[in-house]
C-alpha cells in the first residue's frame, strides 16, 4: 500500500486526552487513582440548557440548519459578546461550528498557506502546535518564562516576526498557565500585530472564568483597526458545562466569515441541530449557574495553591482564570524518587501516577518541560485528596 499523509502521521496525541484516557482505564480497572486531567467542568449541563434541547428534538429541530449556524444562534452570540466583552458584530460576522477546537482549525485552513508561520507564546494548549502543522505552517514558538508570569511582552512578539509571519495564537485567559492579561498588556501588544497586519486568533474560551476581581478585556474591543486583524474563538463548553455538546463559535469580518462558510459548506456541515438551540438559551438565559461554577472553581483554586505551595520541592503561581494550576517542578530535576532519576514533567507524572495514583498532565507538549498541569474542574473532595497524595509522595520520596 502507499505510504499515508506525511503531515497525518507527524500529528502527534493530545497529551492531555491521553492522560485522561489511562485515568479512566485505571479507574475501569478498580484502581483508586484520582483524575486531574481533563479540562473539563465537573458541573452538570444546567437543567434550562438541557431543557432547551430536549425540547429541540421532541419539536423535530433535527434537520440539516445552514453550515454556519442557525440566526437565533448568531443573534444571541451577539448579544453575549455586547453585552460581556462590549464588543460589536453582525449575525453576518458569527460562525457556529463543532466546538471552539473545530474553530481554531478551520480559522488556520482559511488563512495559511503552506510556509507561512504562525506565532504561538508557550507555555500554550497542546493543539496549537498541531494544528498549525496540519495545515502545512511553520510554528514560531516564544517562551513565556514564569518570571514574566508567562506573558508575552512586545519586544519578544517583535522579534520573532518575520515576512512569512501570517498570525497569532492568543489565549486569554490561558490554558495551562491560568494567567490573564490586563488591557494595558494587551494594548502594546496588538500595537505590534496590527503594525506588521498580523492577524490575531483570539481564542477566550476562558473569558468567564476569573477570579480575585479580574476582569475580562476582549481583543476585539481594543479599537477598529485591531478588531479588523482579529478573528475571536468561544464557545459554550467551558462556562456552560456543555463539554459535549460541541457548539463553538468565531466572529470576524465578513470576508474572513464568508470564506470559512464556504469551507465548512464542503467539510463538516452544520454542527448538531439540538444542541445550537440548547446553545440559545445558555447565552440568553439566566447566567446564575456560571456565577455559581466561578465561585465554586474560585474557592478550589484556592484550597490547591495554598496547599501546593506549602510542599516541599514545588511551587505555583496563583492564576486569574480557567481553571487550570501549573506546578513547578524545576527543584526536583535530577534528584532521585523511588528510585528513580526525574529529569524532567514526564518522568515526574508517570512516577506520580504509578506510586501517587494520582494523574495530572506534563506540560512538555505545552512547552513547559519543568511543569504539570491540575485542573481544579474537580470536586474539593477529590482535591483534597489529591493534595494529600501529592503531600505524601514527596515526603516518602525523601523531598524536604
Amino acid at each position: 500500500m502507499k505510504p499515508l499523509s506525511t503531515i497525518a502521521e507527524n500529528v502527534k496525541e493530545s497529551s492531555t486526552l491521553a492522560m485522561d484516557t489511562l485515568y479512566k482505564k485505571m479507574k475501569a480497572d478498580g484502581i483508586d487513582v484520582l483524575g486531574f486531567a481533563a479540562g473539563e467542568p465537573d458541573f452538570p449541563t444546567p437543567d434550562n440548557i438541557k431543557m432547551a434541547g430536549v425540547s429541540a428534538i421532541v419539536n423535530n429541530a433535527t434537520k440539516y440548519t445552514p453550515a454556519t449556524g442557525i440566526l437565533q444562534l448568531k443573534e444571541a452570540i451577539c448579544h453575549r459578546l455586547l453585552e460581556d466583552c462590549n464588543v460589536h458584530y453582525e449575525p453576518s460576522q458569527i460562525v457556529v461550528s463543532s466546538g471552539a477546537k473545530h474553530c481554531l482549525y478551520i480559522i488556520l485552513r482559511t488563512l495559511i498557506d503552506p510556509g507561512d508561520e504562525v506565532i504561538i507564546p508557550t507555555p500554550a494548549w497542546v493543539s496549537y502546535n498541531e494544528m498549525a502543522q496540519m495545515v502545512g505552517a511553520t510554528p514560531v514558538l516564544i517562551p513565556c518564562p514564569e518570571e514574566d508570569h508567562f506573558k508575552l511582552t512586545p519586544e519578544k512578539l517583535e522579534a520573532a516576526i518575520t515576512d512569512q509571519t501570517k498570525c497569532i495564537l492568543f489565549n486569554n485567559p490561558s490554558n495551562p498557565t491560568g494567567m490573564v492579561y490586563t488591557k494595558e498588556e494587551l494594548i502594546v501588544l496588538t500595537d505590534v500585530c496590527v503594525k506588521h497586519d498580523l492577524y490575531i486568533i483570539a481564542d477566550e474560551i476562558y473569558y468567564k472564568l476569573l477570579y480575585d476581581g479580574a476582569q475580562i478585556t476582549s481583543i476585539a474591543s481594543l479599537g477598529e483597526a485591531v478588531k479588523e486583524h482579529t478573528i475571536l474563538v468561544n464557545g459554550v463548553s467551558k462556562s456552560y458545562a456543555m463539554t459535549g455538546w460541541r457548539i463553538g463559535y468565531l466572529a470576524a469580518d465578513t470576508k474572513v466569515t464568508k470564506v470559512i462558510a464556504r469551507y465548512l459548506s464542503h467539510s463538516t456541515g452544520n454542527p448538531s441541530s439540538p444542541a445550537q438551540t440548547a446553545s440559545v438559551e445558555a447565552l440568553i438565559g439566566t447566567q446564575d449557574t456560571v456565577e455559581t461554577m466561578r465561585e465554586a472553581f474560585e474557592e478550589r483554586r484556592n484550597y490547591m495553591v495554598e496547599r501546593m505551595n506549602q510542599m516541599p520541592g514545588i511551587s505555583c503561581l496563583k492564576p486569574q482564570g480557567a481553571f487550570y494550576v501549573m506546578m513547578n517542578i524545576s527543584k526536583l530535576i535530577g534528584k532521585t524518587m523511588y528510585g528513580q532519576t526525574i529529569n524532567n514533567a514526564d518522568e515526574f507524572g508517570d512516577l506520580f501516577l504509578k506510586k501517587g495514583l494520582v494523574c495530572i498532565v506534563p506540560c512538555t507538549g505545552f512547552g513547559a518541560p519543568e511543569f504539570l498541569r491540575w485542573s481544579y474542574a474537580t470536586s474539593m473532595d477529590n482535591i483534597k485528596r489529591g493534595m494529600d497524595r501529592l503531600e505524601e509522595f514527596l515526603i516518602g520520596a525523601g523531598i524536604e
